[in-house]
């Protein structure tokens, strides 16, 4: 009997890993980030983004590249694209995103700037009208860190034009 209860206790522990395993790669699935930007451009009446595995795929590649550092460089790459490096926790997806969608109260529709020394970039490419596909990807760096990095096309922040 003390056999059978050794394994159900082994048995529960795995399931439990892989649910909550499940947990988290559901909160960082591909409709987890587009979740995370179509709320924020319905909000402003701009039509949802779509995902994209070609961007996805760029998105993935350039994650790689930062797991030794966990840098926040931008790419250079013909997308627009965000960034989040975060740590002491598993960072989400939708947590990055809200992130960025947080800038909104820095950014003033009328003069089309950001608030004096604030940064509302991030939020502007969520919601750029003209950005209908998305692509993103998180990996956790060899610091533990959580670097998550998103691409749009077409790109968003043109000078001179409103996101919406």
């Amino acid at each position: 009997m003390a056999a059978y209860h050794h394994y159900s206790r082994i048995a529960c522990a795995f399931v439990l890993v892989l649910v909550t395993t499940g947990f988290v790669h559901a909160q960082n699935s591909p409709q987890a980030y587009l979740d995370g930007h179509n709320r924020a451009r319905a909000a402003v009446g701009v039509g949802p983004l779509v995902w994209s595995n070609i961007l996805a795929a760029y998105a993935q590649n350039y994650a790689n590249q930062r797991i030794s550092d966990c840098r926040l460089v931008h790419s250079g790459g013909p997308y627009g694209e965000n960034l989040f490096w975060g740590s002491g926790k598993a960072w989400t997806a939708l947590e990055a995103v809200q992130l960025w969608v947080d800038e909104k109260i820095y950014y003033n529709y009328n003069s089309n700037t950001c608030a004096a020394g604030k940064v509302c970039g991030h939020y502007t490419q969520v919601v750029w009208r003209n950005s209908l596909m998305l692509g993103c990807a998180r990996v956790r760096c060899n610091n533990g860190a959580i670097f998550i990095t998103c691409n749009y096309s077409p790109p968003g922040n043109v000078r001179g034009q409103r996101p919406y």
